[in-house]
């Protein structure tokens, strides 16, 4: 059974009125007392109740983060953002999936509003707005990254898409390339409409027309689909001499893909990605992709959240100002493109 107060009191033969003092360093103590009690709670392993402490402040120190898939290494490394800010700060953090499934996003709802967070970071694109709402009606502030809602919400920090794309974009254009193809993401709903918005405007820009059979969509940004992708690209009478992938993830899958077709990267087809996650640089050949600031997004997002929460400390106070942060990636171009033959 964990130590209690009581136990501590018995133990140090006191009231658990002076244990309460002594692990609060109360004045009306001796520096003796408070020294001798707090080293009794370190050996008998005392550790404080943050329930029993949220009753007190109406905070529990605990924060939700809610995320599509925990697998995807863009959201692993927002996650390290998240929780290099908030640990130092005394946060724990309870981490749920929501596998973009209706039925899951109530049941986190539920655990966030049953474990008594003092708010949430959303880290899931496509969470309904209902299941939004509901967390607000709860009382919980959010904090969001790269939501599809921005107008909706009111503390949001995400990456511009249409400017990163059209940089990707611009970069093949440049190298001399005319018939590129836009692999996307049936499930990206907001990013992969503006993606593929960006898209079609650099090439338009460029004077350059977009086949219907050039803009594939897989189901998911995961390597199966970008496999699945390159697949029917290359299957066409006449075949892109670039590909532009909806992420990283996408292209690993169509590296494979390009390979057991018998052709190279990037003699014979161009590939390039988006966000940069830590593979991208190890694949062979490097890919080029939209080096995204997704450490920065995850630690803007959680001092988003204490900003938040420090405002809301007397329930007099006003509310916070409405805060949106528009982060710009930048091109990283290595090894996988180049002029096309």
């Amino acid at each position: 059974m964990p130590v209690t107060i009581k136990d501590l009191a018995k133990a140090a033969g006191v009231s658990h009125t002076t244990v309460s003092r002594a692990l609060h360093d109360h004045p009306a103590l001796s520096s003796e007392t408070i020294a001798r009690i707090k080293e009794l709670a370190s050996s008998m392993g005392y550790v404080p109740s943050a329930m029993a402490r949220g009753l007190k402040t109406r905070r529990t120190r605990a924060l939700g983060v809610i995320v599509s898939n925990i697998d995807d290494p863009f959201w692993g490394e927002v996650m390290h953002g998240v929780d290099d800010v908030l640990h130092p700060a005394g946060y724990s953090l309870f981490v749920s999936t929501t596998h973009r499934d209706k039925q899951r996003e109530k049941e986190v709802v539920r655990v966030m509003v049953q474990r008594g967070v003092d708010g949430v970071i959303l880290l899931a694109p496509q969470f309904s707005s209902e299941q939004s709402h509901l967390l607000q009606t709860y009382g919980l502030p959010m904090a969001i990254v790269n939501n599809e809602g921005a107008g909706e919400y009111q503390y949001l920090i995400y990456n511009d898409d249409l400017y990163g794309i059209r940089l990707v974009t611009r970069h093949l254009i440049d190298l001399g390339h005319q018939r590129i193809a836009f692999l996307g993401n049936k499930l990206g709903g907001r990013t992969n409409s503006d993606r593929l918005k960006g898209f079609r405007e650099e090439m338009k820009a460029a004077g350059l027309d977009v086949p219907d059979e050039f803009i594939y969509l897989t189901t998911g940004g995961v390597p199966e689909g970008g496999h699945a992708g390159a697949q029917y690209l290359l299957s066409l009478p006449q075949i892109p001499t670039a590909i532009v992938c909806y992420n990283d993830y996408m292209a690993v899958g169509v590296y494979s893909a390009v390979i057991q077709a018998g052709f190279r990267i990037p003699q014979n087809i161009s590939v390039t990605g988006f966000d940069d996650i830590t593979i991208a640089a190890h694949l062979t050949p490097p890919l080029t992709t939209l080096h995204q600031f997704k450490y920065d997004l995850g630690a803007g997002a959680a001092r988003m959240m204490l900003e938040i929460l420090e405002q809301n400390r007397d329930p007099a106070d006003p509310p916070p100002i409405p805060k949106k942060v528009c982060l710009r990636g930048e091109l990283s171009v290595r090894s996988s493109t180049a002029p096309p033959k």
